[in-house]
């Protein structure tokens, strides 16, 4: 192979880097030699200390161009040196199709839900609409920023780019981050898998159902994570969540669907309609919700690493057509959502609809299997940053077999942990504000630094108005990002401290919940 074949035209060039995990089980088939990938490629230094490399010529044919190749050191002086190439194909990655669905999945998820009281608390649709317009500019540009900034050093996951340009201790501080958010968010995930159910045993057998152990969810969310969710977080690609991804997206679709002909065909009495916000202010309400209901980005790095085509135009398909669903099922659920109700929408849309009701039943337990389904993506983004801390400080010498204890071993900690905190806490609410504060991190901070710190790279002088313009575009990603990051965590924590905010009864109460539960059901005194 020669690097005519490699690369296509219009292609950036990008060497690929030897990671301190196995990378090249993590994506590629089986069958497939990935060296045959980088070993004739021309050398191209990404990461490097000095000019030495760069000024080097490859003509030397008895020259091994893997020696040319630098690999990335742990000194945060490392400095990123422009380059082009886009990755050959992957055989047997994930489709352009396949990484639509999940990225949809990521996104797409209990956002929906909320975003119609979160258009109420705005002002109204088209206030919302605006601010989610705007918005959407920054939550795509983030995107692409992330997988160019990825193609560098042909990176697998979010740590591995901000160790490209942030070096040891930005990955570092990237997998806390990553690791603390996504498992936040599986304990949320269990939460709203244990509330779904409440909904529609109420619903069908009465509001005694928790006195019956099988109906207690206590034991139907940890016994039905079980069966659905563990045996999907073992898997060590992230393309084989795909199938589940498609599932879950069409569980939306029905979520949405059904939001829509009750507003066409129901009998609901909305209360009043906004048109426009009470207070300025209030339009901020919004921004935490509609960056939580996007945010996709901690898992859009291994999804981009699997694609079968892995380049920036396959995967500007993919992220575009992606976002354009999320749009219209968002956009969708929120207007007819909020017009239906208005006002007295609640928190969570689907509890204004009669659970009896065949259609609201079916799309409580719809979302409750969407949730199974969205589980094993976060856990497997928050399972590589614990492992990357854990390599860094335990692990001199990988090795397969070491690498595949590791992940057995935290996807098995992890699951169990979620599902006991997520029995023993089924009410994390100044948690979850904190997580979606975070949500501002991950589309805003992160991206602007990696468009930082490429462009100083590339042009340290400024000596041309299109790096002074990337500058201050990537400043404004990280301003606006800390400062959202501030307002929604401040806002979070005075509305959980506030008197007037409440734990909603729950529709069951039994004596002995969590572990006390089991002890009674086995008898065990």
């Amino acid at each position: 192979m020669t690097i005519k074949d490699c690369i296509a035209p219009g292609d950036s060039i990008f060497c690929p880097r030897s990671h301190d995990y196995d990378y090249n089980d993590h994506c590629y088939g089986p069958d497939d030699d990935p060296t045959e990938f980088t070993n004739n490629l021309f050398p191209v230094s990404i990461m490097r200390q000095n000019s030495a490399h760069s000024s080097r010529s490859g003509a030397d044919d008895n020259e091994d161009p893997n020696e040319s190749i630098s690999e990335k050191s742990d000194d945060d002086q490392a400095v990123l040196v422009p380059a082009s190439t886009s990755c050959p194909d992957t055989e047997g990655g994930t489709s352009t199709l396949g990484t639509i669905f999940l990225i949809v999945n990521a996104a797409l998820g209990a956002g929906l839900l909320n975003l119609p009281k979160a258009f109420d608390q705005a002002g109204g649709v088209v206030t919302a609409v605006l601010v989610q317009a705007m918005l959407l500019v920054f939550i795509m540009l983030a995107l692409l920023i992330l997988a160019q900034t990825a193609n560098i050093d042909n990176s697998a996951t979010l740590q591995e780019v901000m160790h490209t340009v942030a070096g040891v201790w930005g990955r570092r501080a990237t997998s806390v981050i990553v690791t603390v958010y996504c498992f936040g968010s599986c304990i949320t995930f269990l939460i709203i898998i244990g509330d779904q159910f409440d909904r529609a045993f109420a619903s069908l057998v009465g509001s005694e159902y928790c006195h019956t152990w099988y109906y207690n969810r206590d034991f139907v969310m940890p016994a039905s994570s079980f069966l659905l969710i563990l045996p999907l977080c073992y898997t060590k690609k992230i393309d084989f969540l795909k199938y589940a991804s498609a599932f879950g997206v069409f569980i939306i679709i029905y979520v949405v669907a059904l939001i829509f002909v009750e507003y066409a065909t129901g009998d609901h009495v909305p209360g009043p309609i906004k048109t426009k916000p009470d207070d300025w202010v209030d339009v901020f309400s919004v921004i935490p919700v509609i960056c939580f209901g996007y945010q996709c980005h901690v898992s859009i790095i291994p999804i981009y690493s699997c694609m079968k085509h892995r380049n920036i135009k396959h995967f500007s398909v993919a992220s575009t057509s992606a976002i354009a669903i999320c749009v219209f099922t968002y956009t969708g659920a929120a207007t007819f959502g909020y017009l239906t109700f208005g006002s007295t929408v609640s928190e969570d849309i689907l509890t204004n609809y009669n659970a009896k009701k065949p259609s609201v039943m079916i799309a409580l337990v719809a979302m409750g299997l969407k949730t199974y389904a969205t589980y094993p993506i976060l856990l497997f983004c928050g399972r590589e940053g614990l492992s990357s801390i854990v390599k860094d400080f335990f692990v001199k010498d990988d090795t397969p077999s070491k690498e595949k204890t590791r992940r057995y071993t935290i996807a098995t900690i992890w699951f169990v942990a979620t599902i006991l905190l997520a029995i023993e806490i089924p009410n994390i609410g100044a948690v979850i504000h904190v997580l979606g504060s975070f949500a501002a991190i991950f589309i805003f901070v992160f991206p602007g630094v990696c468009l930082l710190q490429t462009t100083l790279s590339r042009d340290h002088k400024l000596s041309t108005t299109k790096s002074r313009l990337t500058i201050i575009l990537a400043l404004i990603f990280v301003v606006l990002g800390f400062f959202l990051f501030g307002v929604v965590l401040t806002q979070g924590i005075k509305t959980d401290l506030s008197p007037a905010s409440k734990e909603s009864p729950p529709l069951c109460e039994t004596e002995a919940r969590g572990f006390k539960f089991y002890l009674n059901l086995f008898n065990v005194t």
